[in-house]
């Protein structure tokens, strides 16, 4: 069979693992097994050319093993571009436990993940993510060194959910003064989809500036306990893309920006800090583009996380997190220039700034 004439789905079939676009060019991909707590989880290591593969461990209740094994490469790769663009020593690694986290989830679980990771001596470094929290990560820190985001009375950095809200509005902030001519956010509608903590952070600080909030999320109890809270606005039509805002902020899981959303959205701005929101790097980013829509790429604006969990490796403080996080500011104000005068999508513009950093530490590592 030629695999350059299959179809996806029969691509899937002849080479599950290595056929896929998501691979591009992994270094290790570990499926792990255990039968007597039940886990089945996917550790995906991208790149570690700049340093260990730090990434969170997203516990999802996935339809499918492909779908599991889609999803953990795509963000493993995510986290390598992530790391490069913000100019941290790390690779891109990610896990995924395929299970419910609400019903599935045991220290015994958790604990013989960390197990996993141990084994991989220090070239993955996992840290909390959608279906984890600190208390997961303080687990696993039983079994092993190679664990980030742990709680503070245990010498970590805690929760980074705060830190990687803060950045997506630093994004959200740029995207603005690159549109508009000024970054206040003061009386834009923002629609934010998805109201987790970090979803709740972005809102809280778009809220102190004076912004009117929309929100959606599947959570209806979470949707009024917020909107009450801040005194946001649930979102009640029949589709939020076709929503009358300013601004979109995908906070919840990705691939929302595609074919058919594209066509509705009204918006001047995508701002948020859900991972590969583009369904196709390529096609969406060049379809924003078209329309006019400023796209501030999401590996590069939700990476208030991981320079939180960061700062946890290097022994930062507080103060200089923020500061790192706050530089997202300019950061992504040099990329959507970068790709309006070199005529190239955002995405494409902050991609080649992490590529071009990893290249020149290949070259540099020859030496």
């Amino acid at each position: 069979m030629n695999a350059e004439i299959l179809k996806a789905n029969d691509l899937k079939k002849v080479a599950p693992v290595f056929g896929q676009l998501s691979f591009d060019e992994h270094e290790q991909v570990v499926f792990c097994n255990d039968k007597d707590t039940g886990l089945k989880a996917i550790i995906g290591i991208h790149d570690t050319t700049l340093g260990p593969a730090l990434g969170g461990t997203r516990m999802w209740n996935y339809a499918t093993e492909w779908e599991a094994l889609n999803d953990v490469l795509r963000l493993s790769r995510g986290m390598t571009f992530k790391s490069a663009v913000t100019g941290l020593n790390l690779g891109g690694g990610k896990a995924v436990i395929i299970g419910d986290a609400k019903t599935q989830k045991t220290p015994e679980l958790m604990r013989k993940f960390g197990e996993f990771v141990e084994s991989l001596g220090g070239k993955y470094i996992t840290a909390e993510d959608v279906g984890m929290d600190t208390a997961d990560m303080d687990t696993v820190r039983e079994v092993t060194k190679h664990v980030t985001g742990i709680s503070e009375h245990l010498g970590g950095s805690g929760n980074p959910s705060p830190i990687t809200g803060y950045g997506v509005y630093m994004g959200m902030k740029a995207a603005a003064k690159f549109k508009y001519g000024n970054d206040s956010l003061e009386g834009k509608k923002v629609l934010i989809q998805g109201i987790g903590h970090v979803g709740e952070t972005v809102l809280k600080h778009v809220t102190d500036e004076g912004g009117k909030v929309i929100i959606a999320d599947i959570n209806q109890e979470r949707l009024e306990q917020i909107r009450d809270q801040y005194g946001a606005v649930i979102y009640s039509g029949d589709d939020l893309y076709t929503a009358d805002v300013d601004i979109y902020s995908p906070c919840a899981l990705g691939a929302t920006i595609n074919d058919e959303t594209i066509q509705k959205l009204k918006v001047d701005i995508i701002a948020g800090a859900a991972n590969n929101q583009l369904a196709d790097e390529v096609i969406h980013g060049r379809m924003l583009q078209e329309k006019g829509i400023v796209y501030a790429p999401d590996f590069l604006i939700n990476a208030g996380g991981i320079i939180n969990v960061y700062g946890e490796l290097e022994g930062y403080d507080k103060q200089e997190t923020m500061r790192q996080t706050e530089n997202i500011y300019h950061t992504t104000l040099e990329i959507l220039n970068s790709a309006k005068t070199n005529q190239i999508t955002t995405h494409q513009s902050a991609l080649k700034v992490a590529q071009d950093r990893i290249e020149k530490r290949k070259a540099e590592n020859k030496q």
